[in-house]
């Protein structure tokens, strides 16, 4: 008969984790930075530990360092802990600019989500005259809309050209805990290997995120 029960979902995972390591994880009130490359850390200590699997813990840690609740630990000056609860290092500027820009990203989608969603249900309800009206005043502001949309592009643009040209690695040259640069969409980010299984590569942001990508994605 098992006496060991295999921890699959994310849930379980973080509060198995909040269990183990206290001083390091919690589910409930203030939330500590982790030090980068904790993930090799704790699949050590979980190394015979068969309920928990490192894929799962991997995908149990990006979601943790994804929630709203960890993002606002990531401040200037505040120190990241290690598996037990040791202050190893300070968080920088680029890493607290980021993790507050994530921050918003998400907040701001989740909020226009809840907006649209709102906005589709009281349509039915409306007035014809109230949507034809809506409508007039929204065709009015089309072309003030691109015209900053086109401001924007051109800005993005600019400050594309003034970053210094990316030299992509060689698969020999990498190993675990080299600091690289990985292409995410237009913005190259700060980031260090946690994991190299063939041409797929996982990398920990300077946020503290864990994400996996390939070697084409990764430069010098």
């Amino acid at each position: 008969m098992e006496t060991e029960i295999k921890r699959t979902s994310t849930k379980d995972i973080i509060a198995y984790l909040a269990e183990k390591f206290p001083e390091c994880f919690s589910i409930k009130g203030p939330v500590k930075p982790l030090k980068i490359g904790i993930f090799q850390d704790l699949a050590a200590k979980l190394n015979d530990d068969e309920t928990v699997s490192k894929t799962r813990l991997r995908q149990a840690l990006r979601h943790y360092t994804s929630s709203w609740r960890y993002l606002k630990t990531i401040k200037l000056g505040t120190s990241r802990v290690d598996v037990d609860g040791n202050d190893v290092a300070e968080i920088d500027a680029e890493q607290a600019a980021y993790a507050s820009k994530t921050l918003k990203e998400s907040q701001e989608k989740f909020g226009n989500k809840k907006a649209t969603d709102s906005e589709g249900k009281k349509s039915y309800k409306g007035k014809q005259g109230s949507t034809d009206a809506a409508s007039a005043k929204s065709a009015d502001k089309k072309p003030d809309a691109a015209k900053f949309k086109s401001v924007k592009s051109a800005s993005k643009t600019a400050v594309k050209k003034a970053v210094a040209p990316l030299k992509p690695v060689e698969s020999a040259t990498i190993k675990v805990g080299s600091s690289i640069r990985v292409q995410l969409g237009n913005s190259p980010m700060k980031a260090t290997i946690t994991e190299i299984s063939g041409k797929d590569v996982s990398v920990q942001l300077d946020s503290g995120m864990i994400i996996k990508t390939q070697l084409k994605n990764i430069y010098i």
